[in-house]
């Protein structure tokens, strides 16, 4: 059995690893961004470590010393993608493992190296020299004419390219500090791409084609084309100067992007050449077209596998692929993507409108197209016809500009508003929910619209609505349990900063939640997951002698209930099952899990990256045993408690597990005889009034801290002050109808920052299990310890006047 690494940073479907990798064979692991993670088998991956980009070596290597830690150590590591492959040649030297090491790839990166090896191999390329500083490119200029082109050595993806047309333009430059460069002179020849597979010794399947335009000129808003060819003279001169390229830099079976230029009088001269698959559309039309996988192929050479088999006949079709940038220079926010094109591509993929462009790469360059047909002469006319007509139409966004942040629902006003606001407060703010603004206007003012939150498409139409005439930078944001995964969704699709949609399902879902803490060592409850009575009561006799059963997916402790014996079992299963929480529709079966003894408390984390930091700790208080219903929360300081550590070190290692990289979330835990342990984690801000609780204990606003994380910036996480400060609810003594509701005198008492009443005057109020929080009122108060805290809690509830109707 292998362990084998795959350094990932894809956010498309390039490459398929489930199909390339016995995930049950061998131990994969994989080293990726939050935003490529989307469609790789991570339930099938023996360990994940996210980093902000893999071009981090630094946060690259120790996301792999901990994969090693859990998994053993490497012996195969597998990059696809050309800016990770010296990172992948680096990690073969220093652990000697088999496959490409650095001495194999370094004719293939350096260029300046590539073309004085190929030059000694009789391979035609176009003279090339050092350029250092300006007086090289001076003397390279004398000798071979103006204009020419300054290259970074190592460079990708034409970045860096500069055209200098004379020597006035070479004063003007100014030479990167860390980037070795190379000088060639500027060719008005057209420019080929060649992508194969290399066996060893020769050409296996290889297609050839023709950019329309020049990947130079793409790099300064032009569109970027590429049609197969089908000229047969032509494609075995290619054939020619393509193995001799390959045999003179190959030390192995390899696939290969090769660049050619093509002079006027048919000569071809090698550019350059890469031990890998094309960009940009070039994997997707070999696969949907050719169907040939060259990424399998990639990843069977790293691996030492058998390559897959490809076919022997040859293509009967001719592919090609068009990118259309965006209208205006990134930054900038797409105003209205390319209509669907009907007469031309195959398959077309663009940014949402409202999507926020920053580039990346030929991925995320703009909107994508694809052809096939029976000729080049056919392809290149579909091309053109797009060409003509779509536009990736787009708005710039200032940097600079103030922000506008998007709330997706915001909830009752009781427990809500303090939240709508404080962002108001701090930025323009939009809201998207279903109903008619009410209340809310007075923070958002018109800046609303109306949407199905429950749907991801129009809440997506919504939130671009409110950006579009949005000059600077936009977010979106959520407190609502149920808008969480719209909410995600949302981001994803508007390439906003936000916790994936895949990190916020393995949250909601308790379920996978524990499988996912469980396989990592990270301490929770040991659990079952149970269909029926019979396996709940089975589950308790294993668990025991207490258990918890809850729904896998709800939310407020709804449905979770404490049981002992197989009577109480059989009880608790069937009121999770049948539990119901507003805009959340339950998963099959329960959970069982051992019950969990100590006090419970909640930790609000503000998560940038791979960093998790503490902001807020809560003291929860529970009641109406065996239901665990949360009577009131004290947030107190905690950094001097003796589990303080273990907690910061159990909440960072939940978070790294379930691959939380962006946010404020809310964890609990219970901290037990034996330590914390993680009951579960949420990916929102807390509710409850805790994030107010923790503005008033210290100073540190969560709510801010949301935000500025939504925003893609560094919140302030500065302290002011270290007190207490505690909310405690009312609930009614028995099943009502609330007749009348008076906090004022509560209101009144020292110590007490609010009294919110909670329940209206008609309002039925059924205590659990029957009714879902049915709190009269929420007293809030500070103080410099909790004793001062419970004492002024204890006298505003004797303060509060109501009355209850019985129920008919």
């Amino acid at each position: 059995m292998h362990h084998v690494l795959v350094i990932h940073r894809w956010t498309d479907r390039y490459a398929d690893y489930a199909a390339y990798l016995d995930h049950t064979a061998h131990r994969v692991s994989y080293v990726t961004t939050e935003r490529a993670a989307r469609h790789l088998p991570l339930e099938q991956a023996a360990g994940v470590r996210l980093v902000d980009s893999t071009e981090d070596v630094k946060a690259v290597h120790e996301a792999i010393d901990a994969l090693v830690e859990r998994s053993g150590p490497v012996t195969r590591v597998v990059a696809l993608q050309e800016t990770d492959l010296d990172l992948a040649a680096d990690l073969r030297d220093a652990l000697d493992l088999p496959g490409q090491r650095g001495a194999d790839l370094e004719p293939l990166r350096d260029k300046l190296l590539m073309a004085t090896r190929l030059a000694a191999a009789d391979v035609p390329v176009p003279p090339t020299a050092d350029a250092p500083d300006h007086a090289a490119v001076t003397d390279f200029a004398a000798r071979h004419g103006w204009p020419v082109l300054v290259k970074p050595r190592r460079g990708t993806a034409s970045a860096g390219i500069t055209r200098l047309d004379s020597p006035a333009e070479l004063a003007d430059y100014a030479f990167p500090r860390d980037d070795a460069l190379l000088v060639q002179p500027w060719l008005p020849d057209e420019v080929l791409h060649v992508d194969g597979v290399f066996t060893g010794d020769g050409l296996g399947p290889w297609r050839a084609a023709r950019y329309l335009t020049t990947c130079l000129e793409f790099t300064t808003g032009t569109a970027l084309a590429s049609v197969e060819i089908d000229d047969p003279d032509l494609l075995d001169r290619i054939a020619e100067i393509t193995t001799a390229t390959t045999r003179a830099l190959f030390a192995g079976p390899a696939v290969f992007h090769l660049e050619l230029f093509h002079g006027d009088h048919g000569t071809l001269t090698v550019l350059e050449i890469g031990s890998r698959p094309g960009g940009a559309e070039v994997p997707f039309v070999w696969r949907e077209v050719h169907g040939i996988d060259l990424m399998a192929v990639a990843c069977a050479h790293q691996t030492g596998a058998e390559p897959p088999a490809w076919p022997t006949a040859p293509p009967s079709e001719v592919a090609g692929w068009l990118l259309v940038p965006p209208s205006v220079p990134q930054p900038c926010r797409v105003r209205t993507p390319p209509a669907p094109q009907q007469d031309g591509p195959y398959a077309q993929v663009a940014p949402e409108a409202g999507a926020l462009l920053t580039g990346g790469g030929y991925e995320h360059a703009g909107a994508r197209f694809r052809y096939r047909g029976a000729s080049s002469a056919e392809v290149t006319a579909a091309v053109r016809r797009t060409l003509r007509d779509a536009v990736l139409d787009c708005t710039p966004v200032d940097s600079a500009a103030p922000p506008r942040l998007v709330v997706i629902g915001c909830g009752n006003p009781p427990y809500r508003e303090y939240a709508l606001r404080t962002l108001a407060g701090h930025q323009s703010t939009a809201l998207v929910q279903p109903a008619e603004i009410d209340w809310q206007r007075h923070h958002v003012a018109d800046r609303f619209v109306a949407a199905d939150t429950t749907d991801p498409t129009a809440t997506t139409r919504a939130a671009a609505a409110l950006l579009a005439d949005h000059p600077g930078p936009g977010a979106v944001l959520t407190w609502d349990e149920a808008l969480l995964e719209t909410t995600a969704e949302v981001a994803r699709r508007l390439h906003l900063p936000h916790m994936s949609p895949e990190a916020v399902r393995r949250c909601r879902d308790k379920l996978t939640t524990r499988r996912l803490l469980e396989r990592a060592g990270v301490p929770s409850a040991r659990f079952r997951h149970v269909h029926t009575a019979d396996q709940a009561r089975a589950a308790a006799d294993e668990l025991g002698p207490q258990v918890v059963v809850k729904p896998r997916d709800l939310a407020g402790s709804i449905g979770v209930s404490l049981a002992s014996g197989p009577t109480e079992t059989a009880r608790a299963y069937a009121r999770a099952v049948g539990a119901a929480f507003p805009g959340l529709g339950a998963l099959d079966g329960a959970i069982v899990e051992e019950y969990l003894s100590g006090p419970e408390i909640s930790v609000d984390c503000a998560v940038a990256g791979d960093r998790v930091h503490l902001v807020n700790v809560a003291r929860k208080r529970l009641g109406f045993a065996p239901h665990f219903e949360e009577t009131g929360h004290l947030v107190a300081p905690w950094r001097h408690e003796p589990w303080a550590d273990e907690v910061r070190a159990v909440v960072t290692d939940a978070h790294t597990v379930l691959g939380i990289r962006t946010g404020l979330t809310h964890t609990e835990l219970r901290l037990t005889p034996t330590g914390p342990r993680i009951v579960e984690v949420n990916g929102r801000l807390g509710g409850d009034f805790i994030p107010l609780l923790g503005t008033l204990a210290t100073g540190l606003d969560p709510v801010v801290t949301a935000a500025d994380l939504a925003l893609g910036r560094t919140p302030d996480l500065t302290t002011t002050h270290d007190r207490c400060a505690e909310v405690r609810f009312l609930y009614p003594e028995r099943d009502g109808t609330v007749a009348s509701l008076d906090v004022s005198a509560a209101a009144a008492e020292p110590g007490i920052e609010r009294a919110v009443p909670l329940a209206a005057p008609g309002t039925r109020l059924l205590l659990p299990p029957r009714g879902i929080v049915p709190r009269l009122a929420a007293l809030l108060a500070t103080g410099d310890t909790p004793d001062a805290c419970a004492a002024a809690l204890d006298r505003a509830q004797l303060a509060v006047r109501h009355s209850l109707a019985p129920l008919r």
